[in-house]
């Protein structure tokens, strides 16, 4: 995977991610929870990110594309699924869940950041690969502000869950690539 095909796979994760979060206050809060809900719901989120890092830190090195690619592919599953959830108890295991493919996914991008560019030659390949991804987010948060206007949050979550997808297609597809752009 060529760091080029790495930023378009990051950007639609980014873009999917940025386009539901801002609204995910809203969706709890249709649930019937409470903001201090959600800080419980963030907290199991980080928590089980921070807590699979441990388990999944021995893979990164063989499994980076295989890891981001099954991170993007988990989180679709989640989005589509939320629409769906029943109670708070679901979503806090969704959460948690979540949280591992949020591990998987930062893991994967910083090794393959890493494997993809020369000690001292960096800088220009990290700010390059942090400005599409920043601006991927910005876009995702603009267009999810102009779609919920039309569509509900659950229909948000669907189109979520399918940029999710185009982004592990993108990340599979580009498996077999070498290090060079």
């Amino acid at each position: 995977m060529t760091v080029r095909w790495l930023i378009r796979s990051q950007s639609l994760a980014t873009l999917a991610a940025g386009m539901i979060y801002p609204y995910y206050l809203l969706f709890l809060k249709n649930l019937g929870s409470t903001y201090s809900a959600y800080g419980l719901a963030f907290a199991i989120f980080t928590v089980s990110s921070a807590a699979s890092s441990f388990w999944l830190q021995k893979h990164v090195d063989r499994s980076s594309v295989t890891m981001m690619a099954g991170s993007s592919l988990g989180m679709m599953a989640a989005m589509l699924i939320f629409p769906w959830v029943p109670s708070f108890g679901f979503v806090l295991l969704l959460q948690a869940f979540m949280g591992v493919c949020n591990a998987m996914q930062k893991m994967s991008e910083r090794g393959l950041l890493a494997d993809r560019t020369e000690p001292g030659g960096r800088g220009g390949t990290l700010g390059n690969y942090h400005f599409w991804t920043s601006v991927s987010s910005g876009f995702a948060i603009l267009i999810g502000g102009y779609i919920i206007d039309w569509l509900t949050i659950d229909v948000l979550f669907y189109v979520s869950a399918v940029i999710y997808g185009a982004s592990a297609w993108l990340t599979l597809r580009m498996r077999g690539e070498g290090r060079s752009e």
